[in-house]
């Protein structure tokens, strides 16, 4: 298994985590850095929030991006007008590409959901030149996204199931402090720095909030997806309550942290 994020359709993503992912890829371009010319690889691009990002940020050469599922895929490719970007099919573990081909290996939102994460980054650190960069920002999903934990801690509330899926969701892998860095050091890269990367949820209503998920789009959609139809009226009914919190039904923001992490190929 080489990726364990649930997805049903481009559309239900872009509203999920495509339009938060669009906010965060600016800053982490800024992070990692980007320069005319060169010549850029996009580990799984989802549905392109960093692949277009990146061509609006500099004049470059070529942008190759991948991704294992072939609902992104399609979805890239069929928004895709600019020629300097190839978008093809591929694991992250077995990345079909030839030593030192790229200036630049991004991956954004990605490793948390590859089981064998320090095998996906010494596959990028492989296709990256001599002084070229790795880099990878995930969500802290612990401390650093209030809008989700507070659907998590509500199921969790609710019963056995929800305490399971909040101790999954609250440690998947590379969140935790410095685990990132460890990873990298681990594959050989150098020079590595760190940053928290910090962009705002921004939610019309409950409705725009809770549809992807109660839809089964990603780790939260799919718990949700396998409840009957009492757990399922219970956690619609709680999940809500959690949101409006006493308060009319209407926009809520929630803060959100990333972990950003950059290294060089010696």
């Amino acid at each position: 298994m080489t990726s364990e994020f649930n997805v049903h359709n481009a559309a239900g993503y872009e509203q999920l985590m495509g339009r938060w992912s669009q906010r965060l890829a600016r800053l982490f371009i800024d992070f990692t850095g980007v320069a005319d010319g060169e010549r850029i690889l996009d580990v799984g691009c989802g549905t392109g929030s960093l692949t277009f990002a990146l061509a609006k940020a500099a004049d470059l050469a070529e942008i190759a991006a991948v991704d294992y599922s072939p609902v992104f895929v399609e979805e890239v490719i069929r928004r895709n007008t600019n020629p300097r970007i190839k978008i093809q099919q591929a694991d992250a573990c077995d990345l079909p590409f030839q030593d030192s081909t790229f200036d630049r290996a991004l991956a954004l939102l990605v490793l948390h959901f590859v089981p064998e994460a320090g095998k996906a980054v010494a596959e990028m650190r492989r296709a990256v030149r001599s002084g070229g960069v790795v880099a990878a920002a995930v969500w802290d999903h612990l401390g650093g996204m209030p809008g989700m934990r507070m659907m998590v801690d509500t199921v969790a509330a609710l019963g056995e199931g929800g305490r399971q899926l909040r101790s999954r969701y609250c440690f998947q892998p590379m969140m935790q402090p410095g685990e990132l860095r460890r990873t990298f050091a681990e594959q050989g890269l150098v020079d590595i720095a760190e940053m928290e990367l910090m962009i705002r949820m921004d939610y019309q209503s409950f409705a725009d909030y809770w549809a992807p998920i109660a839809a089964g789009e990603g780790p939260l959609g799919k718990y949700v997806a396998a409840l009957d139809a009492a757990e399922r009226a219970r956690t619609d009914a709680a999940v809500r309550d959690a949101y409006e919190a006493g308060r009319p039904d209407g926009p809520r923001s929630f803060a959100n942290i990333a972990w950003a992490c950059r290294g060089n190929v010696p």
